[in-house]
């Protein structure tokens, strides 16, 4: 989170935000990463499954899909994180990622299986 310099701005098991700057998360031609994007939207679902396990689960990451509609070309974008499935075994989330004008760029979907916390 802090390589990407993403900062949440909202944090609640129905919803988390998080911004990331365009800048130092580019490939190549000067637009945003895809794996940058990837990234992003990983971190969300995960932060948001672990947050539906309230410490009694761990989240672990089995699926991660992401389309890419637009490039992001500078700026901050903002990702949204929101439930599709809350299940004891399984979660899944869906990220939208928007650039500031609030086109979206990305839409991903993450499923993690709930594995239970060893003490």
């Amino acid at each position: 989170m802090e390589k990407l310099e993403i900062v949440f701005t909202e944090f609640t098991v129905d919803r988390i935000t998080a911004t990331m700057p365009v800048a130092g998360n580019t490939q190549v031609y000067g637009i945003l990463h895809g794996g940058a994007s990837a990234a992003l939207a990983e971190t969300l679902g995960s932060m948001a499954a672990a947050l539906h396990g309230a410490g009694k689960t761990q989240p672990v990451g089995v699926d991660l899909n992401i389309t890419h509609h637009k490039a992001g070309r500078s700026g901050l974008v903002t990702a949204v994180c929101t439930p599709v499935h809350l299940g004891r075994r399984s979660t899944s989330h869906e990220i939208v990622i928007s650039n500031e004008d609030g086109a979206r760029i990305a839409t991903a979907r993450i499923t993690n299986m709930m594995l239970p916390v060893e003490n």
